[in-house]
């Protein structure tokens, strides 16, 4: 921190998931300790080229990881979890995860070869323990995977309720979440600050039961009378159980798809879920089973581009295609931000006259977040003096402070990633700022989103490349006409008038160097560089990445 450091205080910092949905890391410090809890990720867009996870910076605690006492993980989101292996090295604290949770994270590691290094401490469910100057305890949550959990966490300034992610749901089909006489009972215990989920805090409804979910989807899949796909999250371990019952229910053989499909359920069977789950079919023998026997649940609820739903729609795999009267159930949320490529996956399957079936169409989705009346019946149960809203974009913070102020809360503030607030004594207040950046995986690196490699590859994206070569004498003559490679520059072709543009303009540009100039390397490829640049800027309104280079041949006479 740049300017504020009592020690004595107690501290709350969100580098990631506020002013935004995803890359969850939140620190709280106590006597001089931090305490992490959480680790997202979250997926990129179109703007960024060949990058698919997002981080968030964790900088600011790697400079101060050895007052780092431990990684505290609510639940096995990818926006919760999914940064673990790829950041864990450069703070190599413990993580404290429940069962499933940890299953998850283990299974992370082993692909990125640090099982053998990282400390999991696995702990039981309701599980209470000490990690520096924090007492932790688990709450369990209903929500959309096994295993949601908040955090208890007590401090000598008083308890904190951290509430993950989270719903209500009295007909939860995986786990048994805390009930409301419970969380009224740690409301009794005092509660100074509940830094609580925003995400769902513009729907004025309750979220629903899993259940009720369950009988709406049995009746829409027996009404049908060819193949039935069902996307969803992968990590919706109700979801998969439910679907797993139907497939029981109506005589159907069920096949999963999509490699963390597989790797949801292998988790789940592992850690005592889905016990009565039926026998998973080789995707090899779908197209063996006759068409109202069969019953998929694949990934790409959100039109993933390499998920295995997309695959299906574009004929790509080999295993299953879709017929007239076959059915796809999107049993899921459409995400803001993926209308375009959900809409693209759905324009394709309707092309080929294949039933599809959304959240708008029929009750086939439950949310895993908590609407309008669940934050109202958390906060008055938990009745806290302080109200936190995090897990949300600007919009979603800013209604979810207005909510937790309507029923009574004393006092809020709303966050945004890098902000020190100040918890105790007398918080809320924002006392300090530190930096709060992002971080991608560009193939198997960790790099800044604002590295250079990142920047290029963008402008590339957007205003194309031209690569220039020259090949000059020992005086800084051309002994042969420049080779240009252009790529994704408007009007170019071989041979056009912007190609002579180029190249008169790399004549007159040497042509306009003094000799000592033209003997410097670096000087020719810069002023070619920025010469090229001006007029294909003047030609076609855009600036490609150009990039110039020189080959002396000084062995020509």
């Amino acid at each position: 921190m740049s300017g504020y450091s009592k020690k004595d205080d107690l501290l709350f910092l969100p580098l990631g998931g506020c002013g935004e949905i995803g890359m969850n890391l939140n620190l709280y410090c106590c006597d001089g300790k931090w305490l992490m809890v959480d680790l997202g990720m979250t997926f990129a867009g179109e703007n960024l080229p060949g990058i698919e996870l997002i981080f968030p910076d964790p900088a600011f605690i790697v400079g101060k990881r050895r007052d780092l006492v431990g990684l505290v993980l609510t639940h096995g989101h990818e926006d919760h979890i999914g940064a673990v292996p790829y950041l864990w090295p450069q703070l190599g604290c413990p993580i404290y995860a429940t069962p499933f949770t940890a299953e998850l994270v283990r299974r992370k590691l082993v692909e990125r070869n640090l099982l053998d290094t990282a400390d999991i401490r696995e702990m039981e469910l309701g599980a209470s323990f000490e990690v520096g100057p924090f007492g932790i305890s688990y709450i369990s949550m209903a929500h959309s995977i096994a295993e949601g959990t908040a955090l208890r966490i007590e401090t000598r300034h008083g308890i904190i309720f951290h509430t993950g992610d989270w719903k209500l749901d009295e007909e939860a089909i995986v786990g048994t979440p805390a009930s409301g006489e419970e969380l009224s009972a740690l409301g009794d215990e005092g509660v100074l600050a509940m830094i609580g989920d925003s995400t769902n805090v513009f729907n004025t409804r309750a979220s629903g039961s899993e259940t009720a979910v369950a009988k709406s989807l049995k009746k829409i899949i027996g009404q049908k009378t060819g193949r039935v796909v069902v996307t969803t999250f992968a990590s919706n371990v109700a979801r998969l159980e439910t679907v797993g019952r139907i497939a029981g229910q109506t005589g159907r053989r069920l096949a999963l798809l999509g490699r963390s499909m597989r790797r949801i359920h292998e988790a789940a069977k592992a850690t005592g879920y889905l016990r009565d789950f039926p026998e998973i079919l080789d995707e090899k023998r779908m197209m063996d089973v006759p068409r109202d026997k069969l019953l998929v649940l694949t990934t790409g609820c959100q039109g993933e581009p390499r998920a295995a739903l997309n695959r299906i729609a574009a004929g790509d795999f080999r295993s299953l295609t879709l017929s007239p009267d076959d059915t796809v159930i999107f049993s899921s949320k459409i995400i803001p931000g993926n209308e375009h490529p959900i809409g693209a996956l759905i324009n394709r399957l309707v092309l080929d006259d294949v039933e599809v079936i959304t959240e708008h169409d029929a009750f086939v989705h439950v949310s895993g977040h908590p609407g309008q009346p669940e934050l109202r019946d958390m906060y008055g149960w938990i009745r806290p003096q302080i109200a936190i809203p995090v897990h949300g974009e600007a919009r979603h913070i800013k209604r979810h402070a207005e909510l937790a102020k309507e029923v009574g809360v004393p006092r809020t503030l709303r966050p945004l990633n890098g902000d020190v607030i100040r918890l105790a004594p007398d918080g809320p207040q924002l006392v300090d700022q530190v930096p709060a950046g992002r971080l991608v995986l560009d193939g198997e690196k960790v790099l800044s989103i604002a590295s250079e490699p990142i920047a290029e590859r963008r402008r590339m994206l957007f205003a194309g490349h031209l690569g220039v070569s020259l090949a000059l004498n020992g005086r800084g003559k051309l002994i042969v006409p420049a080779a240009l490679v252009a790529r994704g520059i408007p009007g170019w072709a071989e041979g056009c008038a912007l190609e002579e543009d180029v190249r008169r303009t790399i004549g007159e540009t040497l042509a306009g160097l003094g000799r000592r100039n033209l003997l410097d390397d670096l000087v020719v490829e810069e002023a070619v560089r920025v010469a090229v640049r001006r007029i294909l800027r003047q030609d076609t309104g855009k600036k490609p990445v150009t990039v110039v280079r020189v080959l002396r041949i000084t062995d020509l006479k």
